[in-house]
């Protein structure tokens, strides 16, 4: 690159003859005076362009890119200078690699600010894609940060003409043992990024597993769910086994709203349409009960020794159940007291054959 760039200068430096100190002079003058041009006039102009557009990541771009490229011109001026003057060739290629060497790190902290903006333009996104959101932002950055520093280093070895062959075959060998050593924790890693992408639950969600713990999730991470269950005992379930079991959320769905169901049996012979009525101004009259959806009340079917009645009713939330549950019971079992209304129960009649002698 920079015989092609000496050969398209040489008309212009020839002016100044076999001096190569003015020569370098000159490269590295030129330079600085690019480096002004583009930082004062093109940025300027593409700032004003940019500043009528919504998207906010090209302004951020524009904002942040003229300081590479202005460092990356003067330092190509330099290096120019470094190879016009042409002192010792051990010396000469210890600057070049030096200044390429900063240049490559000026544009690692470039994409490194640039794609964590990025990426958190696409996760505060409406429209974002689903893998990137709030949630799984951090690791993402973490991902692309890792990339980005692995190629980085490569490029500046390269620079210095050490041969990486030895090193990415030692990394290599590396990363399988580690996979195979760290398996349920990549699969672990993997199940939370999809967990937290395609949110079959969130923070606050009251959940029951397939083992039968109900609990609210308190914490969702890259290698566990936690939940807490209304014993105030806090369940650690690993990503993997969350990403591949039946999972009831109980505040998924269209709203946060649980219906709750109240069985009751009255006994042969009692009036039904009096029961219905009770039922539901008890649940109409409850405290947490929603009007809307409205409660009902359903007649199920004909027991061994009751008619078997279903009071339905919702309430804002599933960690409700069980108070409401206990203030609807309480005042059933007292209205069809004062209702005079009989709440069978299981009897048996004992029948003796023979009295012992």
């Amino acid at each position: 690159m920079l015989n092609d760039l000496q050969t398209w200068l040489e008309p212009y430096l020839g002016v100044f003859g076999a001096n190569v100190w003015m020569q370098a002079a000159v490269a590295v003058i030129g330079s600085l005076v690019l480096a002004w041009i583009f930082d004062h006039i093109i940025c300027a102009t593409l700032k004003k362009l940019t500043s009528r557009t919504r998207f906010q990541f090209g302004d951020y771009i524009i904002e942040h890119v003229h300081k590479p490229i202005h460092v990356t011109l003067i330092l190509i001026g330099l290096a120019l200078a470094v190879d016009l003057l042409k002192l010792d060739e051990f010396f000469d290629e210890i600057l070049l690699s030096l200044l390429l060497s900063i240049g490559y790190v000026i544009w690692t902290v470039f994409l490194i600010r640039a794609t964590r903006a990025l990426l958190a333009a696409i996760a505060a996104n409406e429209e974002r894609l689903g893998i990137v959101n709030p949630q799984t932002l951090p690791l993402f950055q973490n991902m692309a940060l890792i990339g980005i520093l692995v190629l980085s280093i490569y490029v500046i070895f390269t620079a210095w003409d050490v041969d990486m062959t030895a090193w990415l075959a030692s990394a290599g060998i590396i990363g399988i043992a580690v996979g195979f050593a760290a398996k349920d924790t990549l699969a672990n890693l993997f199940s939370g990024v999809f967990i937290m992408a395609d949110a079959p639950y969130k923070i606050g969600d009251f959940v029951v597993l397939d083992t039968g713990e109900r609990g609210e999730i308190t914490h969702i991470g890259i290698r566990s769910t936690r939940l807490m269950t209304r014993d105030d005992v806090e369940v650690t379930v690993p990503n993997s086994v969350m990403g591949n079991t039946k999972i009831i959320n109980e505040s998924g769905g269209p709203h946060e709203k649980y219906r709750i169901r109240v069985a009751v049996g009255v006994a042969y012979g009692s009036d039904i349409d009096k029961v219905r009525e009770i039922l539901m101004d008890i649940a109409l009259t409850a405290d947490d009960v929603c009007e809307d959806p409205e409660p009902r009340v359903r007649f199920r079917t004909f027991g061994a020794s009751s008619l078997d009645f279903e009071l339905l009713c919702w309430i804002d939330q599933p960690v409700l159940r069980g108070r409401v549950l206990d203030s609807i019971n309480c005042k059933v079992y007292k209205r069809f007291i004062e209702e005079a209304i009989e709440i069978p129960y299981s009897k048996h009649d004992l029948y003796i054959k023979q009295m012992p002698e």
